[in-house]
């Protein structure tokens, strides 16, 4: 607690001349006491005055994150900070890029960033889930902090700091469509995002209809760090494979982080068609050059196939994560749904959100 403590008070000594830490919170905090006085009068013509339009969110706005804090965010945000790299795809979809004054460290390694917004790779670095700068990012002094929810924590130090923070946890498709709305609701911007999620809930019921009365091959996902690392039932990738028409061999495994597997397992699953995920740090030729796996049926058949990488992870829950199941189809049942329709697809997701235009090598991987 002394360390706690003495950590929140250096950040206030550092932000004192700043923004005259306590001063101002005081005098804000009297400011917004007799307006809330004068508005409770008001009629709801002038609520209504409060929202950007009628299509976004009121503010004020009160917000459940994925802590279960209620957070009030007073006024539509006008900076931001973004400690997670989900959360910072998802402001660039949101329309958001031009309010962020803080990002995840590594923001470089994503292609996406130089793609969409290369601004973005100028900005301040407030670390990361594991070493987050608490001080920088209270320096940064944005409208809104929106970090992971392991770094709950810290949101809280920061609200301490008078700086609203959220937390999210987007880990499956439902947790993604939660976050998405959280967000349009707390940047103002509720009509971009139910764009977002009406995309993908098309797309998703596409798939769904599709091959319901199609054979589905059973498929290994081969991790990042290794091949003979793989998601089981409660990863986001068997979504992924399942919409994609897929059946994992992995279903049985209980992890919830990938999970370590033996070569015998592996022949024993004998899976139809292998993919690797897309951050592989290994190549499709090693797998398949790997005397160990040359009695595997993906193997003998040429059914190994690379997830592309060139503009962001399709197998993490990002906004463009319904793409990852949409490429996984046209591998796996091309005569359903084809490369060209997914080329299709993707090109206009980005194109209406990200506002680039994908080239047909970024799409396919190679």
């Amino acid at each position: 607690m002394m360390k706690k403590a003495s950590a929140l008070l250096a950040v206030c000594v550092l932000l004192a001349g700043l923004w005259g830490c306590s001063p101002s919170q005081s005098s804000s905090s009297q400011s917004t006491s007799s307006s809330q006085s004068e508005s409770s009068s008001q009629t709801e013509s002038s609520s209504a005055s409060q929202s950007q339009s009628s299509s976004e969110a009121a503010f004020p706005v009160t917000i459940t994150d994925a802590a279960g804090r209620e957070v009030t965010i007073e006024k539509e945000p006008e900076t931001l900070v973004s400690g997670y790299y989900i959360t910072s795809s998802m402001l660039m979809a949101l329309g958001q890029t031009e309010k962020l004054v803080g990002i995840e460290a590594k923001a470089d390694t994503r292609p996406i960033y130089s793609l969409a917004a290369p601004t973005l790779l100028e900005l301040p670095s407030v670390g990361t889930a594991k070493e987050f700068d608490l001080e920088g990012c209270a320096a940064l002094k944005p409208d809104l902090a929106i970090l992971p929810v392991k770094l709950k924590d810290s949101a809280e130090d920061l609200e301490e700091l008078g700086i609203p923070s959220i937390v999210v946890s987007p880990e499956n498709l439902e947790q993604l469509a939660d976050t998405l709305t959280i967000l349009g609701q707390a940047t103002g911007s509720s009509e971009q995002a139910e764009k977002i999620l009406n995309f993908t809930k098309e797309k998703q019921e596409f798939l769904q209809t599709s091959f319901q009365d199609v054979e589905k091959p059973s498929v290994y996902l081969a991790g990042n760090s290794s091949f003979l690392n793989t998601a089981g039932a409660k990863m986001y990738q068997n979504t992924l494979i399942e919409l994609g028409g897929g059946v994992n061999v992995a279903e049985e495994l209980e992890d919830t982080y990938w999970s370590e597997i033996s070569y015998e397992q592996l022949l024993a699953w004998n899976p139809s068609v292998i993919v690797i995920a897309p951050e592989a740090s290994y190549t499709k030729e090693e797998l398949m050059q790997d005397a160990q796996l040359s009695q595997l049926d993906a193997v003998k058949n040429g059914k190994v196939y690379q997830m592309p990488s060139s503009i962001e992870a399709w197998d993490s829950p990002v906004p463009s994560a319904i793409l990852g199941s949409l490429w996984m189809a046209s591998v796996l049942h091309e005569d359903v749904y084809t490369s060209e329709q997914f080329q299709q697809d993707a090109t206009g997701f980005y194109s209406e959100f990200y506002g680039f235009t994908p080239t047909s090598a970024m799409l396919s991987g190679e």
